[in-house]
């Protein structure tokens, strides 16, 4: 099996992005005990405060999958459709990862 990485680009409906950043989190942390999910990252665009990035590693794309068409993915994501304007969604293979030194051993 291989791990897969989705990245979701959002765009948060204007005045709503801490809700929408204090949403994503909440969801996150449920989301995390989830069999196969391996990491989450929300990031925000440098330029554009109103843009976002979601990031999660999975195990491998059934259990993604599973997650995906799930009623209990809809409950989760329900109040962070409501405050995006727009959602793209992409999966990834990763193929290959190459982590930096250790801060300590810098």
């Amino acid at each position: 099996m291989t791990r897969v990485r989705t990245v979701l680009a959002m765009r948060a409906r204007e005045g709503c992005e801490q809700r929408f950043e204090s949403e994503w989190l909440s969801a996150a942390e449920k989301i995390r005990t989830l069999d196969g999910c391996l990491r989450q990252d929300l990031v925000r665009d440098a330029d554009d405060p109103r843009s976002y990035l979601i990031i999660s590693d999975w195990a491998d794309r059934e259990r993604l999958d599973a997650f995906g068409h799930s009623g209990h993915r809809d409950d989760l994501m329900r109040v962070i459709r409501d405050l995006r304007e727009s959602a793209q969604r992409h999966t990834y293979q990763v193929l290959h990862s190459v982590r930096s030194e250790p801060e300590e051993s810098r």
